[in-house]
């Protein structure tokens, strides 16, 4: 065979078992299931979305458009249970609407003057006060205070004294805070005055001897008859200071060494005194008991740590003050405490004191007073003017009598004036104040 001829045949056997192949392969496919892929390849993703020039977008749910209903009309919910408002937390949110109305009407002058407590010849300017006359009338239409504080030289007899407090009532726009201290024992304004009608009451020491909650309880119920029957509506009382040490200034005005016994008898007096009509005041925050000088002639420095305070002094005003509603006043004293203010500034100067510890960490809501700004310990330091502002600074509501009434006022009003506080704080104390006389019924009266 020649070789053009075996090539041709060579060429046709491979043409011949391609053709096989192909048959069979074909046949192969046509026999397998149809499968689907595992997963898409990203770069394939837009074979999803597009074809040929126009692009599918992918269904959307449109937005709620209709009311929601609410949670009662769900299955399966329903709303918390409100809690019941307690006789007590409707009486004082009706107080701070009363207090907002009439806070709403008042000047700024008006204001400022609410926030002081001052003694009738602050502001008469008078040796001694014993009537209420032309001067009180005039005072008070000057400088409309918020509180008059009277002491033993002010009260000869009941019915002096009636017409005395009466008189300087009916004088006040505002009805005032008309207070003294009776503490009971030698710091008794009323009951050591025979012609005052009074019954002498022991000092708190001798009650915390006893430990006797009952006499206590009398015991209050006898110095508030006494007040109200003069027109006072307000007590610098109870003492719930822990003496601790021999040397303590604050003696049998205290109830005593033991902080809970403390606690538990000043909570009696204060709500013997609530119950009988007179507005309590604790004092003296964050505590007199191991203070060893008397601040009334200097400055008076007390070392303790607020770790010491905690296990001891504050025990009795965190415990009364759990009870808010009861407490309307707490006095805040001129101690130094530099272990917690990091110097001598006295404690009703201190926002360290005042703010910090009693507004914030006791929560205390309602109204903040000094001591008396006539004190050595304040005196020796500050002008009137000066020791005001600060005290407001501080966060007191309150300034019990000033040296000088008129320069302590000018100073706040020109500190709100100059924008170096602001009317808002001012509003701040003065609502805690109005709210304090609309709990006690005081604004009932008011025009």
């Amino acid at each position: 065979m020649n070789k053009p001829l075996q090539n041709l045949i060579c060429i046709l056997l491979i043409l011949l078992s391609l053709g096989a192949l192909g048959g069979a392969g074909v046949l192969l496919w046509r026999s397998l299931p149809a499968a689907r892929p595992e997963q898409v390849d990203a770069l394939e993703t837009n074979s999803v979305f597009v074809s040929g020039q126009s692009t599918v977008q992918p269904e959307r749910e449109k937005p709620f458009e209709g009311t929601l209903p609410v949670q009662d009309d769900l299955p399966g919910t329903s709303e918390p249970e409100q809690e019941e408002e307690s006789d007590a937390q409707a009486a004082r949110r009706e107080a701070e609407r009363r207090a907002q109305a009439l806070l709403d009407t008042m000047t700024l002058e008006q204001k400022v003057w609410q926030m002081f407590f001052v003694t009738p010849e602050n502001l008469t300017g008078v040796n001694t006060a014993t009537i209420a006359g032309e001067k009180t009338k005039q005072g008070l239409a000057d400088c409309p205070v918020g509180g008059i504080i009277y002491f033993a030289d002010n009260l000869e007899d009941r019915t002096q004294a009636r017409a005395l407090l009466s008189g300087t009532q009916d004088f006040s726009q505002i009805p005032l805070f008309l207070g003294t201290d009776e503490e009971g024992g030698a710091v008794s304004r009323v009951a050591s005055n025979p012609a005052l009608g009074g019954v002498p009451v022991d000092p708190m020491g001798d009650y915390g001897a006893k430990a006797d909650p009952a006499a206590v309880y009398t015991a209050g119920a006898h110095i508030a008859r006494a007040l109200t029957d003069l027109g006072f509506n307000m007590d610098f009382a109870p003492v719930v200071d822990v003496a601790q040490g021999a040397g303590n200034v604050i003696g049998s005005r205290s109830f005593g060494q033991d902080a809970e016994l403390v606690a538990a008898l000043g909570g009696v007096m204060v709500n013997s005194l609530r119950d009988h009509g007179i507005l309590p005041c604790l004092k003296h925050f964050p505590g007199y008991g191991s203070a060893v000088v008397d601040d009334h002639n200097g400055t008076s420095v007390v070392r303790r740590s607020m770790e010491e305070l905690e296990s001891c002094d504050l025990i009795p005003f965190r415990t009364i003050l759990s009870d808010e509603q009861s407490v309307p006043f707490v006095m805040v004293s001129h101690l130094s405490f530099p272990d917690i203010v990091g110097d001598d500034t006295p404690a009703d100067l201190s926002p360290a004191i005042v703010t910090d510890l009693l507004r914030n960490k006791l929560q205390f809501q309602n109204v903040i007073i000094t001591d008396s700004h006539q004190m050595s310990s304040i005196t020796d330091h500050y002008s009137s003017g000066d020791a005001a502002l600060a005290a407001v600074r501080a966060g007191c509501d309150m300034i019990l009598m000033p040296e000088d009434l008129e320069s302590a006022g000018n100073a706040i009003l020109t500190a709100v004036q100059n924008g170096q506080l602001t009317e808002a704080r001012i509003d701040q104390s003065v609502l805690r104040i109005l709210t304090v006389k609309a709990l006690c019924g005081l604004l009932d009266d008011a025009a």
